[in-house]
Formats: structure tokens, sequence, C-alpha cells
């Protein structure tokens, strides 16, 4: 995928998939650089890696650089306990295995009640709206899509914290085509290709 900010491109965001037996490993990169008069105002730098056993996400870890401040997350399914144990730089606890990590790869985060932050483990109740079909062209590429919104279940939330997206993706297969927000202007991830 690549970042687009006021339709100027600004970053990427890659997923590598690797899958042995029943095992099925999602790392990801990404990379944001926001500059005004040549001077950098905001920079992300990141990696994750989310593992599933048969389809079951069982760890997840990432590190994140956002302007200089390290943010982390350390997943771990306890099995006896049926519950993940997340230490983050913003939450530490327990978390229901409901939940589903917060990344653009996974469509199934459009049928989750909640996700849990890729950056900083914190967990964000939400609401998915379908809005209806549509066709969009991407990179030269005509999709069939299904259009849906996700907000945060919470309307008391600082606007900062509030997840407020509108997502798009491909009617047949389930592949997040783009994601659009607007915070400090209007940004767009676009799925450039997949293989």
């Amino acid at each position: 995928m690549e970042i687009f900010r006021n339709n100027e491109l600004i970053g990427y965001n890659y997923y590598f998939f690797k899958t042995e037996k029943n095992q099925t490993k999602v790392t990801n990169q990404i990379k944001i650089t926001l500059k005004l008069l040549g001077a950098t105002i905001f920079n992300v730098e990141g990696f994750g890696e989310e593992k599933y056993d048969k389809g079951k996400l069982i760890s997840f870890n990432s590190n994140t650089k956002q302007n200089k401040k390290e943010k982390f997350v350390k997943l771990k399914l306890n099995k006896e306990i049926n519950k993940f144990i997340i230490k983050g730089s913003s939450y530490s606890g327990e978390a229901s295995t409901k939940n589903i990590i917060g990344n653009w790869w996974n469509h199934k985060i459009l049928q989750a009640e909640s996700q849990i932050s890729p950056v900083s483990g914190s967990i964000k109740k939400q609401v998915v709206t379908f809005i209806g079909k549509e066709n969009i062209v991407l990179y030269g590429k005509n999709y069939q899509a299904k259009h849906f919104t996700l907000k945060s279940k919470d309307p008391n939330l600082p606007k900062e914290k509030k997840l407020n997206f509108d997502i798009w993706v491909e009617k047949n297969t389930g592949v997040i085509l783009k994601v659009k927000y607007s915070r400090m202007g209007d940004w767009e991830y676009r799925l450039k290709n997949f293989e």
C-alpha cells in the first residue's frame, strides 16, 4: 500500500505473508515522512509481526518510532485462560480473543467489535457500517468494491483518539483496497499491488 496525504505520496505500508503447515506469519513495514518547507514535521517508522496457528492469532509484536517517540506492543495468547496478554506502550493487561489487530491487510477488522492498536496495544471498541457497492479505480485498475465506515463506539473519546475511517474492500476477494481518513489533512492508504 502507498500512503498519501492531500494526494501527495508520503510513505508506504508493506505486508509479507509466509505460511508453513498450519502457521502463518504476517510481517508489516511502515514508513511515513511528512515534510513542510523542507523540514520533517511528522515521521513514522515501524515493524510488526503477527503469528497465526490454524487462522487463530497466537502472538503479535511491533516496534514503532513516531517523531522520536518509541511505541511498542508485545501480545501473546494465553491458551489456559484463552485471552491475549498485552504489554504495550499505552495498555498492558488482558484482552478478549475476539479482538483483532488493527492492520489494513485483514478484512476481518470489519467484522470485529473491537481492535487492538498495532502501535500501542490500546483496545478500541468500534462500529462498522456498510455504505454500499462502488466501482473504484486505483493505479489504472477497475475494482468492484464494498464501502464501509469504521468508527469508535464511544462518542466521548478525544478527537485524536477516535477511529473514523472509510474502507473499500474488493467485493469477491475481501482484499482491502483503500482506507481514507482526515487528521491534519486528508489521508489515503491505496493498494498498489498484491501477489
